[in-house]
């Protein structure tokens, strides 16, 4: 019995290993919906070999693709995309955007923090509601100002919302 189960978790292991390898090599397939379910499953595998071909992901050609890709990397929590993801703040695409501020909060890189700021000004109240929920889980201290001023200026509810709990992440405070 015991040589059988044995035998079983070592079959499971190896089609996991060949899975992630049909996944990575996806990522690159003509078809965006083999592209994007890629992407998806690669970040649920928690592997580390999937974080170098999801930073890769984040230059697809399709909108969704990056934005699936960098849900995908903050899932995996990999300090090693934080770089490309900061880049991806800036894309066109307003998903791109949002989803690389959800990753850098949930990496947990204070290298994000500026970067960060600077969206609480974008025009997409998804995408400010994003960057302030990624600064409430930095919970860095440099942030509280410009969260302060952003809460003043703000007329979107769910993200006057997203700032005041960020407020109280970084502060401690439960006055916001």
């Amino acid at each position: 019995m015991e040589r059988s189960v044995k035998r079983l978790m070592e079959d499971r292991e190896k089609r996991r290993e060949e899975n992630i390898g049909k996944y990575i090599e996806q990522l690159s397939d003509e078809s965006t919906p083999y592209r994007l379910r890629a992407a998806e499953a690669l970040g649920e595998c928690a592997d580390p070999r999937a974080v170098e071909p999801l930073i890769a992901a984040l230059a697809d050609r399709e909108n969704e693709v990056r934005w699936v890709a960098a849900q995908a990397l903050g899932r995996l929590r990999d300090a090693r995309a934080v770089e490309q993801l900061l880049v991806l703040l800036e894309d066109r695409d307003r998903w791109a955007r949002r989803g690389a501020a959800w990753s850098l909060g949930e990496i947990g890189d204070r290298r994000a923090v500026e970067p960060l700021l600077g969206l609480l000004g974008d025009n997409k109240k998804d995408v400010r509601a994003a960057a302030a929920e990624a600064l409430g889980k930095l919970r860095d201290r440099r942030a509280a100002g410009t969260l302060s001023a952003a809460l003043e200026d703000e007329e979107e509810p769910e993200v006057r919302t997203a700032i005041r709990r960020a407020l109280r992440e970084i502060t401690g405070e439960a006055g916001f």
